[in-house]
């Protein structure tokens, strides 16, 4: 007779400077979506970046390519409560993408091929802290993941890495995404624990 669970025994042995209160190392990668797959192709796909004013930058997929590349080792950490550990991506940093943007907004709205929505204060995009990424550990972005490319920002709670992302809004007041109208957190910080509305 097994005594001890599978889910048990998968939770030693965790590091806690790096696992944050309540979550477990997991060495698999869950997918977790609110609907179906969208299947974009990078023939169609683009992205911009809107500043408060309307003005908009687009770039499609070849010029989204072209831009300086970079690979984040980071952890990554879900809301449901698994982490995971020394994630490789590739993508464009945050700053590169806002670089010739002028703009006062405060807040950002990330929004995704389905209508999927995740909004986040502009500072947590910026200073090295976020990327657009097409590559998981080698290999391009699957759309399960959110491929062809999402959004990684790997120090909040990893709803806010919007998968499938095709824009970001600058605004001026914070608009909840759509975990947020959800109930879920409106900042969504991993190691305070601020999962829901009111933690």
């Amino acid at each position: 007779m097994n005594v001890v669970t599978r889910g048990f025994r998968g939770r030693g042995g965790q590091d806690p400077a790096r696992v944050p209160p309540g979550q477990y190392e997991t060495h698999d990668f869950p997918v977790l979506s609110a609907g179906p797959t969208p299947r974009v192709d990078t023939g169609e796909w683009t992205f911009s970046v809107e500043a408060e004013t309307g003005r908009t930058r687009v770039w499609t997929w070849e010029e989204f390519r072209a831009l300086p590349q970079e690979r984040p080792r980071v952890d990554i950490h879900c809301v449901t409560r698994w982490s995971k550990l020394d994630t490789d991506w590739e993508g464009v940093s945050l700053d590169v993408l806002l670089e010739d943007v002028e703009t006062t907004a405060e807040y950002a709205l990330a929004s995704s091929y389905g209508g999927y929505t995740a909004n986040l204060p502009l500072q947590d995009l910026t200073d090295g802290q976020a990327w657009i990424v097409h590559t998981f550990d080698g290999e391009p972005l699957a759309p399960e993941h959110g491929g062809p490319a999402r959004l990684i920002v790997p120090h909040l709670y990893f709803w806010k890495s919007a998968k499938w992302v095709r824009g970001i809004s600058l605004l001026h007041q914070d608009e909840p995404g759509f975990w947020e109208q959800a109930g879920y957190h409106d900042y969504g910080d991993p190691w305070r624990e601020q999962r829901y509305r009111g933690d």
